[in-house]
């Protein structure tokens, strides 16, 4: 039998995955390592999160509680902090046995709930910029995706609604919101959200919401899940993470909350993704969720703190910047910088100022729009943030 040849192989990469290559963070974090920059790029924090959550992990471990496969929805006590943190900080009720699913962190919920609910031919509708996982997620589910664009306006990244309205079609299955958004910062009103619930009541679509930055919002915003407004509970599906929340990201403990239909059937995929994970971290988190509001406070003071300290820094090192209302990044223009390609200048700032940072266009369809755009990270220690602020002031 005569081998293939090259020439009419097919490509082994599955063609949906095509356009995907390594990712940006990868490359920049390589970056950082070789040339032995200050990595704002990837959004992990450099210390860990409370030491008694840490120590709970430990006596799981040390209990045997999870050292084997924990349930597929996850551990009951798990289950359980997740409902009542949804009731104590948002007056929502969730069933813990039939209406919450715990995955491996909030990027294997995403991937889980579009598999589940998106089939080819559908239309995905998602806020640009987006996390790098929702267009390979909707590519895998054989979706279609449908970008609607946050624009800069008066100091921030704001949605048009009537492009948003404009955007749904009689093939729109789901819309994909973020919110505090990453990377721009943005953090949805309430009166946005309103709209945005109108608009999926009224043309009866799906909502998946990623809120892992839910605790991390300044200032005068507020977090508002979706799932609260009228009509919105018995189609949106909300993710969560303590990744974000704790400081523990590599623990991978993420949960999506939602009706038991909606929940059967993102389970359904998701049993077929990881089966379960991160078992004595499970209890851990548990414990977590249960820390005071005081926790909660210091840390988002905390992280208001670093947010100043970066945003103070770029804009005396000549960036435009936009002032995030969330998550724990900071987006600026560099233009005022005499730039405009947001990818040239991120590979030549580790050898030009001896930091990293990530070109926002990686996160947009419409690459032009997001092209003069560069994300930074501030969940580094203070120390960090002030070196890394020093070192930027060369490029005046």
């Amino acid at each position: 039998m005569t081998g293939m040849t090259s020439d009419v192989r097919r490509p082994l990469l599955n063609r949906r995955l095509a356009e995907f290559g390594t990712t940006i963070f990868a490359e920049m974090s390589a970056l950082a390592l070789s040339t032995g920059s200050i990595n704002l790029g990837q959004g992990f924090p450099d210390t860990d999160g409370p030491e008694e959550v840490r120590e709970a992990a430990v006596r799981a471990l040390r209990d045997g509680r999870g050292n084997q496969y924990p349930p597929g929805p996850g551990v009951p006590e798990l289950r359980t902090a997740i409902a009542e943190h949804q009731k104590h900080h948002y007056g929502l009720s969730y069933d813990p046995d039939r209406e919450v699913l715990v995955t491996a962190g909030a990027t294997e919920a995403i991937a889980a709930s579009l598999l589940a609910l998106v089939e080819p031919g559908d239309e995905v509708i998602a806020l640009e910029p987006y996390y790098d996982s929702y267009a390979a997620g909707i590519a895998l589910a054989g979706g279609t995706r449908v970008p609607v664009t946050l624009r800069p306006h008066e100091g921030r990244f704001r949605l048009d609604l009537d492009e948003l309205r404009d955007a749904v079609t009689d093939n729109t299955r789901l819309l994909l919101l973020n919110t505090p958004h990453n990377p721009t910062g943005t953090v949805l009103s309430r009166e946005e959200l309103g709209e945005i619930a109108r608009l999926a009541v009224e043309r009866d679509l799906l909502v998946v919401t990623d809120e892992v930055y839910e605790h991390l919002v300044f200032d005068d915003a507020e977090h508002v899940p979706l799932a609260g407004f009228p009509g919105m509970r018995e189609r949106t599906v909300t993710i969560g993470s303590a990744g974000k929340t704790f400081s523990f990201t590599g623990w991978k403990v993420g949960w999506i909350t939602s009706t038991p239909d909606l929940v059967t059937a993102v389970r359904s995929a998701k049993q077929f993704l990881t089966y379960v994970a991160s078992g004595p971290f499970q209890y851990a988190v548990a414990e977590a969720l249960a820390l005071p509001d005081t926790y909660f406070e210091a840390f988002r003071a905390d992280l208001r703190a670093k947010r100043d300290v970066l945003a103070a820094g770029l804009t005396a090192a000549g960036f435009e910047v936009f002032r995030p209302a969330g998550t724990y990044f900071v987006t600026t223009d560099i233009r005022p910088l005499g730039e405009s390609d947001g990818f040239a200048f991120c590979r030549t700032l580790p050898e030009r100022a001896g930091v990293v940072a990530i070109p926002n266009a990686v996160f947009y369809d419409h690459r032009e729009e997001g092209a003069p755009f560069v994300r930074f990270a501030f969940c580094k220690r203070t120390e960090v943030l002030e070196d890394a602020a020093g070192r930027l002031r060369a490029l005046r």
